[in-house]
């Protein structure tokens, strides 16, 4: 005699029924993510600074995921995060501008020269866009390096100016967590904006199959290239704002390290969710800090947590939500 427990069939009572005991789960998520944002502001400067870094890596990785949701994988991240954060203080010392003027005109170069390279390498596909980006952030590695005049070479700049917006300076750790949170929810606001928009589902279908959605009158080329010019633009914000943060800038900051370390929160965190980058620079962000004592084996622990986390949960951490969501659907 089989005492299994069946399934109950779906039925609309069923599923109205679900939705009402997902609720007080919801209102609880909420609340943690409120707490949570909250506590770097009582837990000292040590916590303040992780939470800092946290959201400007949330920044940059929501354009890496941008990218990769249309269908390509960027493993030069690190250079439009390098562009982003030269443009944004080479043209305060060049022209005198302020702050936020600067950091704009900075995105926007950002953006053109994205457009443009993008025009060109999103005609590759797979392993060859991927080794074309690779070689570019290496090119812009390089020519920050060899441009010593300019840049300051191996030495970079220090003593950048904190930022300033409206009259308000960010020149401690408590003001900062505040601008950079702001910004890591409204990068993640334009995510979830974008993805319920004809533009992000255009996006989903590109990456899904190009040959399909050409047929039915997607420009394929066109759609990749606003992924890839919105991601890095989100990427060069982020540059922007570690300049303004830490206040000292150099090449080596923004090399092939810095690439992986991206990719890594995005896989773990969830390639297809869009609160995955979240999750992934949630998580991954503390990790070096914590393992400070042990530089040589942060790599070797990415390594393992990869292998994990690909081989238990291939859709990263952010599939554990779908997961639960299930196991209570068919309840």
């Amino acid at each position: 005699m089989n005492t299994r427990a069946q399934p109950l069939p779906v039925t609309p009572a069923n599923r109205e029924t679900s939705r009402a005991g997902f609720r007080p789960v919801l209102f609880a998520v909420a609340m943690a993510a409120v707490a949570l944002a909250v506590w770097p502001w009582l837990a000292g400067q040590f916590v303040l600074h992780l939470a800092i870094m946290a959201c400007i890596n949330i920044v940059i990785v929501n354009g890496l995921s941008l990218i990769d949701r249309s269908g390509q994988l960027s493993f030069g991240h690190s250079a439009p995060v390098a562009l982003g954060a030269y443009a944004s203080v080479l043209l305060v010392t060049w022209t005198g501008m302020g702050v936020v003027p600067s950091a704009l005109l900075g995105l926007v170069f950002v953006a053109l020269l994205a457009a443009l390279l993008g025009w060109v390498i999103l005609r590759l596909k797979g392993v060859y866009f991927v080794l074309v980006t690779f070689a570019f952030a290496e090119l812009v590695r390089l020519v920050l390096l060899d441009a010593a005049p300019i840049t300051g070479g191996a030495s970079g700049i220090a003593g950048i100016a904190p930022m300033q917006i409206a009259g308000w300076l960010f020149d401690s750790r408590e003001r900062f967590y505040l601008l950079a949170l702001v910004m890591a929810v409204a990068s993640l606001g334009l995510m979830i904006w974008l993805f319920q928009r004809p533009l992000g589902h255009a996006m989903e279908a590109v990456a899904a199959n190009p040959a399909l959605a050409e047929s039915t009158g997607i420009n394929v080329l066109r759609i990749q290239i606003v992924a890839y010019v919105i991601g890095s633009v989100l990427a060069g914000m982020g540059g922007v704002l570690i300049a303004r943060y830490v206040g000292f800038i150099s090449p080596e900051s923004f090399g092939t390290s810095a690439s992986v370390a991206f990719i890594t929160m995005l896989v773990i965190g969830g390639r297809k969710s869009v609160y995955g980058p979240v999750l992934g620079a949630l998580v991954l962000t503390p990790l070096p800090e914590l393992f400070r004592g042990a530089v040589q084996t942060q790599h070797m622990f990415y390594g393992a947590a990869l292998i994990l986390i690909l081989r238990f949960l291939p859709g990263g951490i952010a599939s554990l939500v779908g997961m639960l969501r299930s196991s209570r659907s068919s309840q």
